[in-house]
């Protein structure tokens, strides 16, 4: 698997809108960054410009407006980010993080029946 730039929490945040919405434009972008992140519009501008460095995101100029595009999958970095957790924290081990996760007591019942019938599903060779 081809190794993805790392992007910063405020990066991920404009990331996430720029894959919900693209393509979209810089005013848009900003509109719709949540108001309890209290950032200027010159610090959207600058998580911008470094997520398009990075080539994560691209853009075309329509007359004085940028519109922004993703260039890689959402799914494909959440994937690379998952398993870089996985790798970091237990070692790699599936089971590790699913004992955590069970040890702690904010996972509810309707939660654990997720995750039995995706536990199941993936054991019959069906994709989860």
């Amino acid at each position: 698997m081809e190794k993805l730039p790392q992007i910063s929490e405020a990066e991920y945040e404009i990331m996430k809108i720029i894959w919900d919405e693209s393509p979209i434009s810089t005013n848009d972008v900003c509109d719709r960054v949540p108001a309890s992140h209290n950032w200027s519009k010159k610090t959207i501008h600058t998580l911008l410009s470094r997520l398009a460095a990075k080539h994560v995101i691209a853009y075309e100029q329509r007359g004085r407006m940028y519109y922004y595009y993703p260039v890689i999958s959402q799914k494909k970095y959440l994937s690379q980010e998952n398993n870089h957790f996985l790798d970091r924290f237990y070692n790699g081990e599936a089971s590790s993080l699913l004992s955590s996760l069970l040890s702690g007591s904010r996972v509810s019942d309707a939660e654990l029946e997720k995750m039995y019938q995706l536990i199941d599903s993936k054991l019959r060779g069906e994709d989860a």
